[in-house]
């Protein structure tokens, strides 16, 4: 798959995920994004709102998210809010960074999954 293939399924994901959270659009944020795949770990930042997607080591994020290459492609394509939660529940999703940051997206979707109920 191509840069700007994955550039794209990096901005269908951000935008699929901001439309279930609305909460999270107002959020401005950079995201290294690392998408594992085999003997390879390419680095994307992902800057929100926007989201601007750039294939860069993204030294001023603030918040970090790794997961395989193949369990993203599955999210980005079937994936809800829920099937997210349920990925980074069985560790197949990765997020460190400030801990002030991600405490607050992880109460937000928190909060989003209540209302959803």
């Amino acid at each position: 798959m191509s840069s700007a293939d994955t550039k794209a399924l990096i901005a269908k994901a951000v935008e699929r995920f901001e439309a279930e959270v609305p909460a999270l659009k107002k959020v401005t944020l950079v995201i290294k994004l690392e998408l594992q795949a085999r003997g390879d770990i390419p680095t994307w930042r992902v800057e929100v709102p926007g989201p601007k997607v750039s294939k860069d080591p993204a030294a001023d994020a603030r918040v970090d998210v790794s997961l395989p290459r193949s369990r993203f492609n599955d999210l980005v394509e079937d994936g809800r809010l829920s099937d997210w939660a349920e990925a980074y529940e069985h560790g197949h999703i990765k997020v460190s960074g400030e801990p002030g940051v991600v405490k607050l997206i992880g109460s937000v979707i928190e909060r989003q999954q209540v209302r959803a109920r």
